[in-house]
């Protein structure tokens, strides 16, 4: 078959065809517009890989400690041994975080993590501890609180979820379960995660603005920080109170959460003296992390005298 020849477009239908002028005033905008979305997305980039070397940093940091960690995990398993570690806290102080690198390489036969939700009917009529205690570990076992049952000592006051009455039996009768625990061989460290408000205030604006966060910002987490002065009060009568010689508080300073995350694990390995520790690590909490409830207890003391009121 024959080849057809197409007509050029210079002899197409007999005319050349019109040109089409490009004006400076039509393209340059252009231009600008597409190098600042480009400079916008390198930015974005830049950020993004310098997020993603910092917390890769921070994981590698970690590394050392969660060894530990299953050390630590074995030398219970190996004895028998119970151990309790508390979690508390505001919202958004970084007790999750730290728990998830905690437990990340731990032998999950021997290890649990609870976060008890808001009690059934039939539970408030029982013993407030009777859910607790169900979930006490068994020897050769570690059980991690995401909170614990000092949810009567701070939230449930401050949003109306106990009487008066039912806040002040706990605080009569929390410090003699504490007691028993550790008479009769449960390892117990109570970890309190302080954050200041204006931190407490970014990370809530970080969930909202974040699709993959915003599950973890809750109706309660609204009022967190309209109620700020009632949790410093409640925070303050629950370390005056419940911390004990058997069953002392720790605080935990937590707005920079590399460093909080570290220091909590050092407090806990502190706890039990395991074999095989690496001679080459420190082991000393960092003082301006981390602080006994008593010196919390002087400072909040010492601010309220200072300003007429609690502000942390």
């Amino acid at each position: 078959m024959p080849l057809v020849e197409l007509p050029s477009p210079a002899t197409r239908n007999g005319r050349a065809p019109e040109a089409q002028p490009v004006t400076a005033a039509t393209s340059v905008p252009d231009l600008d517009e597409a190098y600042q979305q480009a400079h916008r997305e390198l930015e974005a980039l830049k950020h993004d890989h310098r997020r993603v070397a910092r917390k890769l940093r921070a994981e590698k940091e970690l590394r050392p400690w969660q060894v530990e960690l299953l050390k630590l995990q074995k030398h219970l398993e190996a004895h028998r041994m119970r151990m309790i570690v508390l979690f508390e806290g505001r919202d958004a102080a970084g007790k999750g975080g730290t728990i998830r690198r905690a437990t990340r390489y731990m032998n999950e036969k021997h290890y649990r993590v609870v976060a008890l939700g808001k009690p059934t009917e039939d539970q408030r009529s029982e013993w407030y501890f009777q859910r607790y205690v169900a979930q006490l570990p068994a020897g050769g076992e570690i059980v991690l609180f995401d909170r614990s049952w000092y949810n009567r000592a701070m939230v449930e006051p401050v949003f109306g979820f106990c009487t008066d009455q039912e806040y002040q039996h706990f605080m009569l009768g929390v410090t003699g379960f504490e007691k028993d625990l550790v008479r009769q061989g449960t390892i117990l460290v109570k970890l309190y995660f302080s954050v200041t408000r204006e931190e407490q205030r970014r990370r809530f604006a970080r969930r909202l603005d974040d699709p993959l966060r915003q599950w973890k910002f809750s109706e309660i987490d609204m009022q967190a920080q309209d109620r700020w002065d009632e949790f410093t009060t409640r925070k303050y009568e629950m370390l005056k109170r419940t911390s004990t010689a058997s069953a002392p508080w720790v605080i935990v300073r937590s707005g920079d959460k590399r460093r909080a995350r570290i220091n909590a694990i050092k407090v806990m390995l502190n706890a039990v003296d395991y074999e095989g520790r690496d001679p080459g690590l420190d082991f000393e909490p960092d003082g301006d992390v981390v602080l006994s409830g008593t010196e919390e207890i002087l400072l909040m003391e010492a601010e309220r005298a200072r300003s007429g009121s609690f502000t942390s």
